[in-house]
C-alpha cells in the first residue's frame, strides 16, 4: 500500500459539523432514469445479467419511493467491485483495483447493514463525509450511528464514481466502511476499502498516475485526505 498516514493524538468524536455553504459533493446526481441509461451505456446491465428493459423497469418502480438526488446501485452479488472498478474514469485514465486486494469481492456489508434484495436499489442523500477527514474508520463508524447515517459499501462508492466522476477529487476522496472482509472464526480483516486517485507510485505503475483507484487503509489509521461516504437510507423495489 502506498498511502501516507497522519497520526494524531487520540480524541473524542466531534459533533456534527455545520452545513457548508457550497453544495455537498453528489448533491446534483442525475435523475434516476439518467443514471440507469448511464449504467446501460457502460454495459453494467449486461455484466450483471440484466436486460436494458429490466433496468428501466426497476428504476420506474424505484422512482415512486426514492426521493430525487439518490444514487442508483446494482446489487453487488450481480455487479461486484472487481467488475465495476475498471469502468470508472478520470479523464482518459481507467480505474483499477490495487494488486494486493485480489479478494476485493469478498468484502461484504458489515453486521447490521442489510442491502435490499432486488437487483437495483437507491441510496438516498449520499455524502462524501469531508468533515470526517482525519478520522479513522474505527472512529467514524460509531459517529455514523450517532448521526443515523449508513456507511456506503464499496460497490455503492464505485457506482457514485461512475455517475459523478468529479466526486473522486484530489485530496478529497472517500472510504466505504460499510464493507469489511470477515476472516476465519468471524474476525474482521483490518483493511477497510476506499476510492481515491493513484499517484502512479509503487506497484500502481507510472502509467496509472491520476487514475481512479480502489484500495484499502487500516481500520485504525487516519488520513487527512479521506472522508467517509454515507447515505440516509436504502430504497429497494417492492416485493410480492
Amino acid at each position: 500500500m502506498t498511502t501516507t498516514t497522519t497520526t494524531t493524538p487520540a480524541r473524542a468524536a466531534a459533533p456534527l459539523a455545520a452545513p457548508a455553504t457550497a453544495p455537498r459533493p453528489g448533491a446534483a446526481l442525475p435523475p434516476l432514469v439518467d443514471q440507469a441509461e448511464r449504467l446501460i451505456a457502460l454495459g453494467v446491465h449486461a455484466l450483471a445479467g440484466l436486460s436494458a428493459d429490466e433496468v428501466r423497469d426497476a428504476v420506474g418502480h424505484l422512482a415512486h419511493d426514492a426521493p430525487d438526488g439518490g444514487l442508483l446501485a446494482v446489487h453487488p452479488r450481480l455487479a461486484p467491485p472487481s467488475v465495476l472498478a475498471p469502468l470508472t474514469r478520470l479523464g482518459d485514465k481507467e480505474g483499477f483495483v490495487v494488486v494486493d486486494m485480489e479478494d476485493v469481492d469478498r468484502f461484504e456489508p458489515i453486521e447490521g447493514l442489510v442491502l435490499p434484495e432486488g437487483p437495483l436499489y437507491v441510496v438516498t442523500d449520499v455524502d462524501r463525509g469531508d468533515d470526517l477527514a482525519n478520522w479513522s474508520p474505527d472512529e467514524a463508524l460509531p459517529e455514523f450511528e450517532r448521526r443515523d447515517r449508513t456507511p456506503l459499501v464499496l460497490g455503492e462508492g464505485i457506482h457514485w464514481a461512475l455517475q459523478a466522476p468529479d466526486v473522486v477529487e484530489r485530496n478529497h476522496c472517500y472510504m466505504t466502511i460499510g464493507s469489511r472482509l470477515r476472516k476465519d472464526k468471524g474476525r474482521l480483516d483490518a483493511r477497510t476499502p476506499a476510492v481515491w486517485i493513484s499517484n502512479g507510485t509503487g506497484r500502481d505503475g507510472k502509467e496509472r498516475r491520476g487514475a481512479p483507484k480502489v484500495g484499502w487503509c487500516w481500520a485504525g489509521n487516519r488520513h487527512t485526505w479521506l472522508g467517509f461516504a454515507s447515505g440516509a437510507r436504502r430504497v429497494g423495489t417492492p416485493t410480492g
